[in-house]
């Protein structure tokens, strides 16, 4: 059908509109949702959910690679911090730009970003290590800080995506975010187990994690086109698109019901002694003779979205109050999420890696990563029963869950002889610290966009990943003190044996009892270099 409209952007009556099946205004009351075939949409988007947040885990899982290239510096805080401090200012400027570009463009800009990053990471860094030592520890806080924008921009826009799908597509990207940290833990076990030099199988790790990047990426663009996808696409972008009115200051004096829109010629002074009225008898058969008419010229195509409108100081106040009114809605569920990703960044990744065991040695970061991974990912998964939680319960458990950050200190505090030294103690507050992150982390975004209106859906998972990612800052420069606090270690408490391992050291042998199964421990039988002379020990310690 041929479109006719003006420099203006008017259309006349009478021409048909071009538009895609699913935006026609009549569609959606003659059709039903399309039905996510074999769950291909919900899978694309838990793959949608891990492939924002590889990048991140990667170099979190690769602790044990950086610990030994960079012996003595807080290298895990330092990204830890880095990461959500960019990621904060990039969520900042991503829901100050939502509207300016595509919800496409700003996820393809993410995964390149994070796609080309990690390449150079692997190739310059680890494989050639192209670096000295300081110059290298900044390149790859640099890297970091590259991965946090591409990473932070396509997070927000996911969230702002499924906001516009039924709910449990946001879980998916949740849960896609839990399925990450373990894919992640369990590739680097992997490769640590089957090469035994830690540089190498740290090269394995990251060409695995880019791989996986790719492959998140080729789904995406496999499913957004599907009419899934755009049937609710449409439907928000309907319900947030309202006719404009020419001249806008008379916008308020005429009805737009059954689609009579139009643009009017309204005179300034309408004649005396008659009552001022816009019916066309051609539209309005029943309307009264006697009453003046005025004639019904075009009809205005041109929408407007409802928050962002025209620019300049109007606009801004729209956009301002828009946020308000959806703040007024969500509080709560704000409130809660910020609550709990702080609880989270205080402790994990720094102070759990942190955390000394002397049978495990470099191996008890990694496990309590793991554990914390799965436990997060499962409590995801369960979110999505998610009928018994209101707004207020959300935010008094969020509350009492700060209750761990107390409690994971102490297994660190005093540095010589922590108050809970055994690794069970450890390994069950990593695992309640991850089921109740991913409970509490996952049900606020996935109820807080049913509180508001179709139109605020986007504008409202952006808002909620806004406040997720004000509490991971917080919680990380939390993280940064408490680690100050914590008095260096002079007296390591375990055997230098044990403290410390070479770049070509691996495990030989690691038994899984049923007593050690049962309590959450590992045994991991002692290296063969070590069982070598004291003085070999001796000397490769001091190196």
């Amino acid at each position: 059908m041929e479109e006719s409209s003006d420099a203006h952007g008017y259309s006349k009556l009478g021409k048909s509109r071009r538009r895609n099946d699913f935006h026609n205004s009549n569609t959606f009351s003659n059709i039903s949702p399309p039905i996510d075939s074999y769950n291909a949409v919900y899978l694309s988007f838990v793959l949608g959910g891990a492939g924002f947040l590889l990048p991140y885990n990667s170099f979190i899982m690769a602790m044990d690679y950086f610990k030994v290239r960079y012996p003595d510096t807080p290298v895990v805080f330092d990204m830890s911090l880095v990461y959500i401090a960019v990621a904060f200012l990039t969520v900042l400027g991503n829901n100050l730009l939502v509207e300016t570009f595509t919800l496409n463009s700003r996820i393809n800009f993410g995964y390149i970003m994070s796609f080309i990053t990690l390449i150079f990471v692997v190739v310059c860094e680890v494989w050639w290590e192209a670096f000295g030592t300081a110059t290298s520890y900044g390149v790859n806080l640099a890297a970091v800080a590259v991965v946090a924008v591409g990473c932070t921009v396509q997070q927000s826009s996911f969230y702002g995506y499924t906001s516009m799908l039924p709910a449990r597509y946001t879980q998916a990207v949740m849960v896609g975010e839990s399925a990450s940290g373990v894919f992640t833990s369990s590739v680097r076990v992997l490769t640590r187990f089957l090469i035994p030099e830690i540089r190498g199988s740290t090269i394995y790790f990251f060409t695995v994690s880019v791989s996986a990047v790719a492959t998140c990426f080729a789904m995406y663009h496999l499913i957004r086109r599907t009419d899934f996808i755009q049937f609710y696409i449409a439907l928000c972008e309907r319900a947030k698109t309202r006719i404009t009115l020419e001249p806008s200051e008379d916008a308020g004096l005429i009805e737009t019901n059954d689609a009579q829109y139009g643009v009017l010629k309204i005179q300034n002074s309408p004649p005396p002694g008659n009552t001022l009225s816009f019916a066309n008898p051609a539209y309005e058969p029943s309307a009264p003779v006697p009453v003046p008419t005025y004639k019904v010229e075009d009809v205005v195509i041109r929408g407007r979205q409802s928050v962002s409108t025209a620019g300049g100081l109007s606009g801004m106040k729209r956009g301002l109050l828009a946020r308000w009114e959806i703040t007024k809605a969500i509080h709560p569920y704000m409130i809660s999420i910020c609550l709990v990703y702080f609880a989270t960044l205080c402790l994990y990744p720094g102070i759990a890696s942190e955390i000394i065991s002397c049978r495990l040695g470099s191996w008890m970061p990694i496990l309590m990563m793991a554990l914390f991974n799965g436990a997060d990912l499962f409590g995801k998964m369960l979110a999505s029963s998610s009928r018994y939680w209101t707004g207020g319960r959300l935010v008094r458990c969020s509350v009492a869950r700060l209750i761990m950050i107390p409690l994971m200190i102490m297994c660190v505090a005093p540095r010589a002889n922590p108050i809970f030294s055994a690794e069970v103690t450890a390994f069950t507050f990593a695992l309640i610290l991850g089921f109740s992150n991913g409970i509490l982390g996952s049900v606020p975004m996935i109820q807080a966009p049913s509180k508001v209106d179709d139109r605020y859906r986007e504008l409202t998972g952006n808002m909620m990943t806004l406040l997720y990612n004000f509490g991971l800052t917080t919680g990380s420069l939390m993280a940064y003190f408490l680690e100050s606090m914590l008095n260096p270690m002079d007296n390591h408490p375990c055997s230098l044996n044990h403290l410390h391992m070479k770049m070509t050291e691996s495990p030989v042998n690691i038994s899984f009892t049923t007593g050690t199964i049962r309590s959450t421990s590992v045994t991991i039988i002692t290296l063969a270099s070590t069982l070598s002379t004291g003085a070999d020990n001796s000397t490769d310690f001091s190196r």
